[in-house]
């Protein structure tokens, strides 16, 4: 399982919100750059930017920072935020990122993620309260459900599924185990899990939990180390660390949190 550890953006600064609340922000640094350097000598091999302005406003203020994070480092950048055109998008492969991150669009014009993912490596963010899957940075449900819409892009030829449990996003309270459980039943698209990381027992479960046979590809972690909770390279170690759960043990494991 492959760590992702987070950068969120606002305003140029490295930041988190919990659930996804804008009101609730906690900043964390103004060099988003040393930042993603400092993760990258970790060992991490991806690094996860989101663009909070951008998800919010569609306005891509970020996007000069995330460049220079992109050109900051030796592995590949993942970054989310507002790409709702394919403007939007090749905007970010210009500036050297790796591979976008789409959420919003990819429920209200799932046509546009077809198009994109025909010629450029995208992952679908599904970001939901429950199942209900969210939009605009959060703000909005959908209405739409969750497993529907990881079936729906079983044929899209998207990289992953990017999927956030928002109660649990930054509350370091632990993953939804069993919500991931069934996604990864749901669809054969590899799964990358999102919110409520405390622990490296929290990692160690996700790397270990099994599902249809399927196992997660991911993990995306943000507030836990910005708090220190653990660092960086132990994150990276748990990542790799074989133990094995099943969606039952998962589930017992949800109902004893």
């Amino acid at each position: 399982m492959d760590f992702y550890p987070a950068i969120d953006l606002r305003d140029g600064k490295c930041v988190r919100l919990y659930q996804g609340d804008y009101g609730q922000e906690t900043v964390y640094g103004d060099d988003p750059v040393a930042q993603a350097r400092a993760f990258e000598a970790a060992g991490a091999p991806w690094i996860h930017v989101v663009d909070l302005d951008a998800a919010r406003t569609g306005n891509p203020v970020n996007r000069e920072v995330i460049a220079a994070v992109a050109a900051g480092v030796s592995v590949p950048v993942q970054t989310g935020g507002g790409i709702r055109n394919m403007a939007a998008a090749q905007a970010l492969f210009d500036a050297g990122v790796a591979r976008v991150v789409v959420g919003t669009a990819a429920l209200e014009d799932p046509a546009f993620v077809r198009e994109l993912a025909a010629s450029h490596p995208v992952t679908v963010g599904l970001d939901a309260r429950g199942r209900d899957v969210a939009v605009r940075g959060w703000i909005e449900g959908s209405g739409a459900d969750l497993l529907d819409l990881a079936q729906a892009f079983e044929d899209a030829g998207v990289a992953a599924l990017v999927v956030t449990e928002i109660s649990r996003d930054g509350t370091l309270e632990g993953p939804d185990l069993e919500g991931l459980s069934q996604v990864l039943a749901a669809t054969s698209i590899p799964v990358i899990a999102s919110g409520g990381v405390g622990t490296l027992a929290d990692l160690t479960a996700l790397s270990g939990l099994r599902s249809a046979g399927r196992t997660l590809s991911g993990v995306i972690v943000g507030r836990a180390l910005y708090e220190g909770q653990f660092s960086a390279e132990d994150a990276v170690a748990a990542c790799r660390a074989p133990r094995r759960i099943s969606a039952q043990t998962a589930a017992a494991t949800e109902e004893d949190a």
